[in-house]
């Protein structure tokens, strides 16, 4: 990600350490460490939800691209995408299913 050798992080570190002092040192690279990992997290997440939306964005596409040829002769990527859908639609409609 970022470009930083060894004698940088060493320059790094005794500025640190010369600003800072070796008592607050430890708390400020904790504070530092939790706020990087909360926005690897929270770009993760983002990521995530992106792939996601991308995905649902192309089943939805698919799905008229079917209709539109009245689902019949459909090529083997619609027609799994039809089934996806089809699928996905049942295992949301089971738990409300009445008994």
């Amino acid at each position: 990600m970022f470009d930083i050798g060894f004698w940088e992080l060493l320059v790094i570190g005794v500025l640190a350490l010369l600003i800072l002092g070796p008592e607050r040192l430890p708390g400020a690279m904790r504070s530092t460490i939790k706020t990087i990992r909360s926005v690897r997290n929270t770009a993760s997440g983002f990521k995530q939800e992106m792939e996601h939306q991308l995905r649902v964005h192309e089943l939805h596409e698919n799905l008229k691209k079917a209709e539109q040829q009245g689902l019949t002769d459909l090529s083997p990527e619609l027609k799994e995408s039809v089934d996806e859908l089809k699928d996905a639609a049942k295992s949301v409609q089971q738990p409300y299913k009445k008994d």
